[in-house]
């Protein structure tokens, strides 16, 4: 049993598809299959269920993969170890953002963490909360930005900034005569909410639960994929939304064409935090890029 042969029954399992899997560990199909098939003899048990057009993992495949990839976690673990010793602000740092808070923190985030571990290249990706924690399980990703709360075994999360939620609107509303706006009101409006996925929808059904009992074919409760299709939607006058606040910017528009309007308190809001393995052996990093993200404007 080799960790090459490890990899290999991770990663098939991950694409079941041969053809996938052996492009994602750099060999030919046909040394993936021998190296599955050894390891599957070695054992004596059946790892995947293999027909022409599918591969599926057995329930004994399962718990043995599930215990192959904590023994790559750890053997990554081992190699960052051995660094320790070195500038733990020399190696790239792998961070994800969820989309309702890397296109509006990334851009602060990057100047300031050059000015503050120059040395330290960065790598940035966006996702869905469910992808990022899977990343940040697997180790694709070192740390993740995510809204608390963020409930994961063997996980750290440390809270960074509260943000309130605001109600953006066209020119004209109506709501404008208003100094605040009950979440409740939400209900009545021809609101636009991001599709199923994204937490941010979903803290937005917790601020005004009536929001869930629309039924479809009512003429509202459109979505849209992002907060900018949103804001372009909103602006078009198709309706009104709930941002957060560090998504209220209307550089792009003509004056007058966008307002906001904060929400009657207790207003909602979200916890922006955090989240990294317990087991990760570069604390001065964790240490830096919060510091970093502190001192970005958005968080302040």
């Amino acid at each position: 049993m080799t960790l090459t042969e490890l990899r290999y029954i991770v990663t098939l399992a991950q694409e079941q598809h041969f053809g996938r899997a052996a492009s994602k560990c750099y060999v030919s199909q046909p040394t993936l299959s021998v190296g599955v098939k050894k390891l599957e003899d070695e054992l004596g048990v059946a790892l995947f269920e293999r027909t022409r057009n599918a591969v599926r993992v057995t329930p004994m495949g399962e718990l043995i993969i599930g215990q192959a990839q904590k023994v790559l976690e750890e053997s990554a673990t081992i190699k960052q170890l051995a660094k320790t010793g070195q500038d733990q602000l020399s190696s790239p740092l792998r961070v994800g953002a969820i989309y309702t808070i890397g296109p509006y923190l990334f851009p602060h985030l990057i100047p300031q963490l050059a000015q503050s571990a120059p040395s330290m290249p960065l790598y940035i990706e966006e996702n869905f909360t469910a992808v990022l924690r899977r990343k940040l399980r697997l180790g694709e990703l070192d740390v993740i930005i995510i809204a608390l709360p963020f409930n994961e075994p063997d996980v750290l999360t440390k809270p960074l900034y509260d943000e309130p939620f605001k109600v953006l609107l066209p020119s004209g509303h109506p709501w404008e005569e208003q100094e605040s706006i009950d979440p409740a009101d939400l209900a009545e409006a021809d609101l636009l909410m991001l599709g199923e996925g994204h937490c941010f929808r979903d803290q937005i059904l917790e601020a005004c639960p009536v929001l869930g009992n629309k039924k479809e074919g009512d003429g509202s409760g459109i979505e849209a994929t992002s907060l900018e299709t949103i804001r372009h939607m909103v602006a078009s006058g198709m309706g009104i939304s709930v941002l957060p606040q560090s998504a209220i910017v209307d550089h792009h528009y003509a004056p007058n064409l966008l307002t906001t309007r904060p929400f009657r308190a207790p207003s909602p809001g979200r916890t922006v935090a955090l989240a990294w393995r317990a087991s990760f052996p570069r604390p001065k990093a964790i240490d830096v890029l919060s510091d970093a993200l502190r001192q970005c404007s958005i968080a302040q």
